[in-house]
C-alpha cells in the first residue's frame, strides 16, 4: 500500500521566507510551530504506512492459512475415498474415521489461526485510517498557518493550532 503524500515543503518555504522578512515573534512562533507540524506530518505518514503494510502482510499470512486448512480439507476427503476404495469395509470405517477426524481437528486450529490473524490485519488498517486523519489534520493545519502569516492574520494561526491538537490527538490514537 502507498504512503500518504505530505506535499508541505512548498509552504514551509514560503512560511520561512515571511517569517525571516518581519522578523517579529509572533512570525517566528508561526514558523516554529509550522515547522512542528511538518515534523508531526511526516512521521504520521511514515506509522500509517507501516501500519498499511503490516495489514497487508498479516493479511497474506491469513490467506496462507485458509488455503492450508483448505487442503487438509481436500486430503481427509481423499484419504476417506481411497480407504473406502482399497480395504474392507470394518477395518476402513476405523482407520479412516480416525484419520479424518485428526485432520478435521488440524483444521479447527488452522481455522482459529486465519481467524486471529484476520482480526489482526484489520486492527492495523484501522490504525492506518486514524493516522491517515491525523496526517491530512497536519496538513490542514499547515496550510491554514501559511496562510495566516502570508495575510498576517493571527485567528487564523490560533486555527491551525487546534487543527494542530486534534492532529496530535489522532496520531496518539493511531499509536495505541
Amino acid at each position: 500500500m502507498e504512503d500518504p503524500e505530505v506535499p508541505t515543503e512548498h509552504l514551509h518555504e514560503h512560511i520561512h521566507e515571511a517569517a525571516h522578512e518581519s522578523h517579529d515573534k509572533w512570525s517566528m512562533l508561526v514558523a516554529i510551530s509550522t515547522a512542528f507540524m511538518a515534523a508531526f506530518a511526516a512521521l504520521s505518514s511514515l506509522m500509517a504506512g507501516h501500519q498499511s503494510n503490516e495489514a497487508l502482510i498479516t493479511q497474506m499470512k491469513a490467506s496462507d492459512q485458509w488455503a492450508y486448512y483448505n487442503a487438509k480439507g481436500i486430503k481427509a476427503e481423499v484419504a476417506d475415498a481411497v480407504t473406502k476404495i482399497n480395504f474392507s469395509k470394518t477395518t476402513a470405517d476405523t482407520s479412516a474415521a480416525a484419520r479424518k477426524a485428526k485432520l478435521k481437528e488440524d483444521q479447527k486450529k488452522i481455522q482459529e489461526k486465519a481467524e486471529e490473524l484476520e482480526k489482526e490485519s484489520a486492527a492495523h488498517l484501522g490504525k492506518d485510517m486514524i493516522l491517515a486523519r491525523a496526517v491530512t489534520f497536519f496538513q490542514i493545519a499547515i496550510s491554514i498557518s501559511a496562510v495566516s502569516i502570508l495575510s498576517k492574520k493571527r485567528p487564523l494561526w490560533y486555527i491551525s493550532l487546534v487543527l494542530f491538537a486534534v492532529g496530535i490527538f489522532q496520531f496518539i490514537v493511531g499509536l495505541m
